[in-house]
């Protein structure tokens, strides 16, 4: 027998216990359903494909919008739901879930001017409001070039676009635009969808930002992530502090450590926050888990803990590296007390130990 031989022989004898144990390791592994928010699903997709290897959970997510999750884990189809809007507490106690974050998304305003450079266009609060109530309707309007005497802004007309479906995204929008302006509270207010004095609307990121490529002077609001992976130009814009601030990972650590994660259901307002560097639209987006798992679903829930602590303790590079923003550590810390606190399994015990 030569060595080819020899070695092609060994390979195979090798390859039949290797093969069962890659069986078995499956066969093993835990499998938890999610369902909800679009806004996180490349993160959630992401840490799903390393926490497979690392803490053996399959997860399974449906990207199926915000509203679809809370349906889901309201009727219990699925072992979690993931909204980026959060639930009231009267909303949480009668479908007797508890709500957690697990990331930070922010967004952005992006606008198509020719000969104005990413993040060079400084936009204030005041400008935004009136630019989506359709009050401003040139580019050329004083108060946009004194904001930037240095920039030439070109004569053209301004052209809001908006999400056209009900999201997440503008619910943090308009929440901000609500915020800043009473006139905004007034009128169109804030919500996953409202009515839209002017401008155009599309469907997802994809399709306002399709809008914003195609036609000069187009400005809509896009998640952040979105704006980076497609090379989106964005604005600056000037925060409560009165500093013009980029939307960068400095600015969105610094809403992130900025806010009180304390605060029930840990619904913390990113929204709008003091602080020189912060960008003042982000929000946290959320997991909804049973307080009250059946019997047979008890180990479904562990798991989705195991999951979601692997995430916070090996995670936080993944999502730096998809523009998502991280909690900080102490928050993390609060999530798990919160785990064992309230999640029970039906004897009364708690089903998170760790």
């Amino acid at each position: 027998m030569n060595r080819r031989t020899l070695l092609l022989g060994t390979g195979a004898a090798l390859a039949a216990p290797l093969a069962l144990a890659n069986r078995q390791a499956l066969a093993q592994q835990a499998t938890i359903t999610g369902a909800g928010a679009t806004f996180p699903r490349p993160l959630y997709e992401r840490w799903a494909q390393a926490a497979r290897e690392a803490i053996n959970v399959q997860l399974n997510y449906q990207s199926i919008g915000s509203g679809g999750g809370i349906n889901q884990i309201t009727a219990r189809t699925v072992d979690f739901g993931a909204s980026d809007a959060p639930l009231t507490t009267e909303q949480l106690t009668e479908r007797s879930l508890l709500q957690f974050p697990t990331v930070l998304g922010s967004v952005v305003l992006s606008a198509n001017l020719p000969g104005v450079a990413d993040n060079a266009l400084r936009l204030t609060p005041e400008i935004v409001v009136d630019i989506f109530l359709g009050k401003i309707t040139r580019w050329n309007d004083p108060r946009i070039v004194e904001a930037n005497r240095d920039l030439r802004i070109p004569n053209l007309p301004v052209g809001p676009a908006y999400r056209a479906d009900g999201s997440g995204t503008t619910w943090v929008f308009t929440t901000y635009l609500s915020r800043v302006s009473s006139e905004w509270r007034a009128g169109p207010g804030a919500g996953t969808s409202v009515r839209w004095p002017v401008g155009n609307g599309a469907r997802g990121n994809e399709g306002v930002s399709n809008i914003i490529r195609n036609t000069p002077g187009a400005i809509g609001y896009i998640e952040n992530a979105y704006a980076v992976v497609n090379r989106m130009a964005t604005t600056q814009l000037r925060n409560k502090s009165g500093n013009f601030v980029r939307p960068e990972p400095p600015a969105f650590n610094a809403a992130a450590a900025a806010a009180d994660w304390s605060v029930p259901n840990f619904a913390a307002d990113t929204i709008d926050l003091n602080g020189a560097t912060v960008w003042p639209i982000t929000s946290p987006t959320y997991i909804l888990l049973p307080t009250n798992p059946p019997a047979d679903k008890v180990e479904a829930s562990r798991n989705t803990m195991r999951f979601f602590d692997w995430a916070f303790r090996q995670g936080s590079d993944i999502a730096s590296r998809l523009e998502y923003i991280p909690l900080p550590a102490a928050a993390h810390d609060l999530v798990r007390a919160a785990w064992r606190d309230r999640v029970k399994t039906p004897s009364g015990s708690a089903v998170w130990t760790a």
